[in-house]
């Protein structure tokens, strides 16, 4: 359980370190790292829980963005801001930066070395790492902009004072 405490204090500092970048009304910081907290601790949860292998990783970051798009959805109106406000802050947490590493240093390597044996071994570590790492890139978009696009009008409405 301390994990998931760590996990989510870190994560919440992340996003208020990334909100600040784009200088937000201060009233979004609270927002931004409670809803990041929540995602990524969703996401955290449920890997201990079903385990850390790719399938589950993706899977997992699909519902934790979908919490976070729910989330900023919801608190965009109370804090009259955008929801995007809340949501790219959030996400950036889960960037699989990682895989990304992993696919573009095999990819240097493919370009530089010879042999057909080290080429397949490079070119399969390239393959694996980026089609995991642009699939959990693709579901963190659909999955935190799909609750802007279903609840549209509460989403719009932060901005407009409630007044359609």
């Amino acid at each position: 359980m301390n994990e998931l405490f760590q996990d989510a204090f870190f994560s919440s500092i992340a996003a208020i370190g990334f909100a600040s970048a784009s200088n937000p009304p201060k009233r979004s910081y609270i927002y931004c790292g409670i809803i990041a907290a929540a995602g990524h601790s969703c996401r955290y949860a449920i890997l201990q829980s079903s385990g850390t292998d790719n399938h589950n990783l993706i899977i997992a970051t699909a519902i934790a963005a979908l919490l976070i798009g729910v989330l900023a959805v919801i608190a965009a109106p109370l804090a009259k801001v955008p929801a995007e406000t809340y949501l790219y802050p959030s996400l950036l947490p889960m960037i699989p930066g990682m895989y990304a590493y992993r696919m573009f240093g095999a990819l240097a390597k493919l370009l530089s070395i010879s042999g057909e044996a080290s080429f397949n071994h490079y070119y399969y570590i390239f393959a694996s790492q980026g089609l995991t790492f642009f699939a959990i890139l693709t579901v963190m978009a659909i999955g935190s902009t799909a609750p802007i696009f279903i609840f549209k009008r509460i989403s719009f409405q932060a901005t407009r004072h409630g007044l359609q």
